[in-house]
């Protein structure tokens, strides 16, 4: 089996039956409207295709680009600005005219919709990652459809990323989603040679985000309306399936496509996980929403057995460390030459690795003249491969 095919040979029928929770990002490119049909016209066919998904039992999640587009085409803007507050304020007026379309088309179908705009603060932060989550839950356990966006009238940092893939692929690891559906204007990835000007035809599957397939991604596509590109997806793709998960770049120009995925046709490029296991939730927080407050640099043995054996990191295995970090912190697990390896919930503090790197489990008592609970500076259970 190869990196990737440009046919399914079957792995949509392995995935689909399966999926229970999905995500689906759509861009605002696709909401903009077109010369057939205005963005609220484009909002209820989206909205009338995620009902068919809801009608065939999907717990449905939508990330949902377009505040600053829908804010720039109510000012009569053609260009997006620069400034952050200018894109603050559009953020600010075109969120209220988005959801006031999703709000009006969802209740002519029977159900209602919510608003979660986030920030990276709630996903960062311990209780309010769990907050958000449990949220989300609950909207869905009462038939309403979250409808989730960055919070870019308030957040800088955000809005100059502009990044929804990345916040989708977040919200789905978050919510454990069976499927990520990232909607957009290509028909999925496309094969890029390089010394070829042209691109080539659709990838099927890919089994493995190598880095060769990370150099065929293009960079921004240049449109006025939104920011982002292929490399961004591929970077959902890599969240999404080092959490155990599936997700799938389509064309999302009609949005019939998305009952014809679900019913398994070869659409789009569909990425998927290369672990056998799902992460648990608290191996998904330290991957991808935990900030490390130090590293821990090992040595080659430790390293073979963190990677293939699964084991929790011993003190003997470890050279030193960097950074001034307490007991419960993240800390990065790195090797000699600095790349990062997993991320862990360290055992001491700082000063205390200090006194014990190098040395058998058995001297930690003596060494820190105090009994030790535990002899592991980061046991496995508390340990995720990043």
């Amino acid at each position: 089996m190869g990196v990737y095919s440009f046919q399914d040979e079957g792995e949509r029928g392995k995935v689909l039956p399966g999926v229970k929770r999905v995500v689906v990002k759509v861009g605002t490119q696709l909401l903009r409207g077109n010369k057939k049909a205005g963005a609220a016209e484009r909002i209820a066919e989206l909205v009338k295709a995620l009902h068919g998904l809801r009608q065939s039992g999907l717990e449905v999640i939508l990330v949902s680009s377009g505040a600053v587009g829908f804010g720039m085409s109510a000012l009569g803007m053609q260009q997006r600005p620069r400034k952050i507050a200018c894109l603050q304020a559009l953020a600010a007026l075109g969120q209220s005219h988005l959801m006031s379309c999703y709000g009006s088309v969802c209740e002519a179908y029977g159900f209602h919709c919510a608003q979660l705009l986030l920030t990276a603060a709630d996903l960062h932060e311990r209780k309010r990652n769990g907050h958000v989550t449990q949220c989300i839950n609950a909207l869905l356990e009462q038939n309403v459809l979250p409808i989730i966006n960055e919070n870019d009238s308030v957040c800088v940092d955000e809005i100059k990323v502009g990044d929804n893939d990345t916040l989708a692929a977040y919200v789905a690891s978050m919510l454990r989603a069976d499927l990520t559906i990232i909607l957009t204007t290509v028909d999925g990835m496309l094969l890029c040679e390089r010394d070829k000007a042209e691109l080539g035809p659709r990838l099927s599957v890919v089994h493995e985000l190598s880095e060769e397939i990370m150099c065929m991604a293009q960079g921004t596509d240049g449109n006025p309306y939104s920011v982002g590109g292929m490399i961004t997806k591929l970077r959902a793709a890599q969240i999404v399936n080092h959490s155990g998960e599936a997700l799938l770049i389509a064309n999302g120009k009609d949005f019939d496509i998305l009952s014809r995925i679900m019913a398994g046709e070869d659409l789009g490029s569909l990425f998927l996980p290369a672990r056998k296991n799902r992460l648990h939730a608290r191996q998904r927080f330290l991957a991808f929403f935990s900030e490390p407050s130090g590293s821990l640099i090992i040595d080659a043995g430790a390293e073979k057995a963190i990677l293939k054996n699964n084991r929790s990191l011993l003190p003997g295995g470890v050279l030193g460390s960097i950074g001034v970090f307490q007991r419960g912190d993240t800390v990065r697990i790195v090797n000699s030459e600095r790349k990062e390896l997993a991320r862990g919930i360290v055992n001491f503090d700082f000063d205390e690795v200090a006194k014990i790197c190098g040395q058998q489990s058995g001297e930690l008592s003596r060494l820190l003249e105090r009994e030790v609970e535990h002899q592991e500076i980061v046991h496995r259970d508390y340990l995720v491969l990043t």
